[in-house]
């Protein structure tokens, strides 16, 4: 009987170390004005498999907020503004699309404050309404664009650092809403826990 015991007991440990949580992945955009954390949301998994692959090989690092509209958007990721001709912003990318995940029916994925949208060509060339490959924006207004909802992907949000954004958007800016000076970013990817998650960010999924 105490094998059996014995047995059973080793069995139920190896099942609980099975199903044991992973750490999940949250995004750290580094700015000199501060940081700013981003959920990806599964909900839209497309997007979310391409913005970590991308983090993953650093390809937004040195890229910068090209276009900044008051009480709307900042925007970046965009590879061309690496360059030093800023008239070729908001034109590049990793050379494809990704498929629409646009959500009408789920309130996570609309442009609420703190919204992190897929940039993208508009209707007439792109009917689909496929997202750019790299370009995103970080939705400012604190009643959010409700305007933009079932128009643009919604793939994430900034669970902490919107205090960085509502900066960032206060920059001089020339008539193309491109600030003067290049406020570049620095994209990593950390591992987190549930509980780190809740301590640090104050934000549980």
């Amino acid at each position: 009987m105490s094998a059996l015991f014995s047995t059973m007991f080793s069995c139920t440990k190896e099942e609980t170390k099975a199903v044991a949580p992973s750490n999940e992945k949250i995004i750290e955009i580094q700015t000199n004005f501060g940081n700013m954390y981003m959920w990806l949301y599964k909900e839209t998994p497309l997007h979310r498999a391409n913005f970590l692959a991308l983090a993953d090989t650093n390809y937004f690092d040195n890229t910068t907020f090209h276009r900044c509209v008051t009480n709307f958007v900042i925007q970046g990721g965009d590879p061309n503004s690496k360059d030093t001709d800023s008239l070729n912003d908001g034109s590049g990318g990793p050379g494809f699309t990704i498929p629409a995940e646009i959500s009408t029916t789920n309130s996570k994925l609309t442009h609420t404050y703190g919204a992190v949208g897929a940039a993208r060509m508009g209707d007439a060339t792109n009917p689909l309404r496929a997202s750019s490959g790299s370009q995103f924006y970080i939705v400012i207004p604190t009643a959010g664009t409700p305007n933009l909802n079932g128009a643009y992907t919604v793939f994430g949000r900034i669970i902490k650092g919107m205090d960085v954004a509502a900066t960032i958007v206060k920059q001089t800016k020339d008539a193309n809403n491109r600030p003067i000076v290049d406020i570049k970013m620095d994209v990593n990817i950390l591992d987190k826990s549930l509980a780190e998650m809740e301590t640090e960010y104050n934000f549980v999924p």
